[in-house]
Order: C-alpha cells, then sequence, then structure tokens
C-alpha cells in the first residue's frame, strides 16, 4: 500500500484517540505550505485515507493534529493546541505511516509500518 496514514493513540486514556481532525500539508518548491488533504481520526484513531485524495509525490510534509478540540470536547485542559510533525517521502510509492501518542501535557512519534 502507497500513501500517507497516521494513527493516534491517547496515551493518558489507553485507548485510541477518535475525532481528531488532521490536515497534511505539502511544503511547495517556494517554501510555503499547501494543505492537500484533511481527515478525521476514526474510531481506531486512524486516518486511512484522506479527503481529497492524495496524490503522494516525493518532497517535504506535516501533519497538523488539533489537540485542542480533541482534549476540549473531553473537558481536559491540555498544553499543546496542536501537534505539527514534518517529514520527508524520497520514495513516492512507498507506504509512509505516522503515528501521534498523545497525552494532555505531551507526545511522542516515530515512522511506523
Amino acid at each position: 500500500m502507497s500513501g500517507i496514514t497516521t494513527h493516534v493513540l491517547d496515551t493518558s486514556a489507553g485507548l485510541p484517540a477518535a475525532g481528531v481532525t488532521v490536515v497534511l500539508e505539502r511544503r511547495r518548491d517556494g517554501g510555503d505550505w499547501l494543505a492537500v488533504g484533511r481527515a478525521t481520526s476514526d474510531g481506531d484513531g486512524r486516518v486511512r485515507a484522506w479527503r481529497p485524495d492524495l496524490d503522494v509525490i516525493a518532497g517535504t510534509y506535516r501533519l497538523v493534529f488539533d489537540t485542542r478540540t480533541y482534549f476540549s470536547a473531553r473537558a481536559i485542559d491540555s498544553f499543546f493546541p496542536s501537534v505539527t510533525i514534518e517529514f520527508t517521502i524520497a520514495d513516492a510509492a512507498a507506504h509512509c505511516h505516522v503515528p501521534l501518542l498523545l497525552s494532555p501535557f505531551g507526545y511522542s512519534t516515530y515512522r511506523g509500518s
């Protein structure tokens, strides 16, 4: 499978983070960012497809997670209103999975499979 996917896990609750809005952006040659996809994590905390359909090309991308809205909906104070993860894709045909482990006062990420 090629493309870009993500998975959001709420480590403070020990559950997938369903309902997190995620925007996927690609850096243009001029250095500014272009939104190329938008999705909401499903009941398993996953984003498997983007709206509109995404044509992945080699380049630099970033995922912007709306964490403020996610935690506010649960009446939880949080430190980070959003989380941005920037990464580079060298092989556009390869699948790129970028998980986010999230809590109200911290987060981590890694290149998944």
